[in-house]
């Protein structure tokens, strides 16, 4: 059930052209061993992190009910299971590669970044240079949003920025290079947001949208 994020995971970093020190596959935790660290909350999709003297540890924890539908091919039906994997995997990604360079990062600088991944994978999965954007991508990742009801209001503040930052970001993606076909520059600005830390992020989408 793990070869979905393996591949998830190598096509992020191929993306950006980073590496991550470990694999996502042998970081999984399962629903038993999550359940023994005691953690608040149990989403569908958990990001463990762990600072101690020996370093970061991190765990991924994805549903296994989730990871076992998107073994058949995607569609529309597996599509909210395919993101939730896609998000797992864009925190595991950065936190790894972060933590190896010694460089810190927020949490929400890891739902940001999520989210412009998410909008990302579905694009480059679905859009074909040459023909037109796909349509309606961005409202139906950013407009269409519900919040889980136990989020604190920090965490939902939190998220809300996320998205509304991401979808900013993905307008002027669409404006700047969508539009004119420019595949190669958008994958040169997007390897330049993914190395900002989240103040840097937050500028830069600010003045993209100016």
């Amino acid at each position: 059930m793990s070869r979905v994020l393996g591949r998830v995971q190598r096509a992020l970093e191929g993306l950006y052209r980073v590496e991550s020190p470990c694999a996502v596959a042998d970081h999984l935790v399962s629903a038993e061993e999550r359940a023994a660290l005691g953690v608040a909350a149990e989403p569908d999709e958990q990001l463990l992190l762990r600072d101690d003297a020996d370093g970061l540890s991190v765990g991924l924890f994805v549903s296994a009910a989730a990871l076992a539908r998107l073994e058949g091919e995607l569609d529309e039906e597996r599509l909210g299971d395919f993101l939730l994997a896609v998000e797992g995997v864009s925190h595991f990604v950065y936190a790894t590669v972060r933590a190896q360079a010694d460089r810190p990062f927020s949490q929400l600088e890891l739902e940001l970044q999520a989210e412009v991944d998410k909008y990302l994978m579905l694009l480059l999965g679905t859009w074909r240079a040459g023909q037109a954007p796909p349509a309606g991508l961005r409202r139906r990742l950013f407009g269409d949003v519900r919040y889980l009801d136990h989020l604190s209001p920090d965490e939902r503040e939190r998220y809300q920025t996320a998205n509304a930052a991401a979808d900013d970001y993905a307008a002027s993606l669409e404006h700047r290079f969508l539009r004119h076909r420019a595949v190669d520059e958008m994958l040169d600005e997007l390897r330049r947001f993914w190395r900002l830390d989240c103040a840097g992020k937050l500028d830069h989408i600010v003045a993209r949208a100016a």
